[in-house]
């Protein structure tokens, strides 16, 4: 069997199998790598709530390899409930999907900034740096979004670092 035939056999899985079926397949496509990032996507666009989230499972599993991708497919989807899954999955990633996330909110699409923000929100301490650069945007409106952001997460030393580039007019 071809590794694509496998990976098709997976997300099939992921669509129609028990929980248990669901839960096995979700590992497995998330050790195949990068080969199960698009149709990870795919199926997390024509699916219901359910598959997305084990999609979405898979795609962290994957890691890093998958944020470009999901990125590009947010910006390209416009389903709210895609992009609800595919910002889970790149919160989920973590720290790899911070610097993307900043991107998304400075480019201003208002339709993607809210995900952008909720997943940076989630993803916590390793945002904190970024945003305090971010607090030195030329854009007021930027500077505005990093501090809300900053004071929303909550994260131990979010606060004080805030309260500091507040103060002295740096991160």
């Amino acid at each position: 069997m071809t590794d694509e035939n496998r990976i098709d056999g997976l997300i099939a899985d992921l669509q129609e199998g028990s929980m248990t079926v669901r839960r096995a397949a979700t590992d497995e496509l998330g050790a195949s790598g990068e080969a199960a990032i698009e149709p990870l996507i795919d199926v997390m666009f024509e699916s219901d709530n359910d598959v997305r989230w084990y999609a979405a499972r898979a795609l962290v599993r994957i890691g890093e390899a998958s944020v470009e991708p999901l990125l590009q497919a947010m910006h390209a989807r416009k389903n709210q409930n895609f992009r609800r899954y595919a910002m889970a999955a790149l919160a989920g990633i973590g720290a790899p999907a911070v610097e993307s996330l900043i991107a998304i909110i400075e480019e201003g699409d208002p339709d993607l900034r809210p995900f952008a923000a909720m997943a940076i929100c989630k993803i916590g301490e390793p945002a904190i740096d970024p945003l305090l650069r971010m607090m030195q945007h030329p854009d007021p409106e930027m500077q505005e979004c990093a501090a809300l952001l900053l004071w929303k997460m909550g994260e131990p030393g979010a606060a004080e670092a805030l309260t500091a580039a507040l103060e002295t007019g740096r991160p």
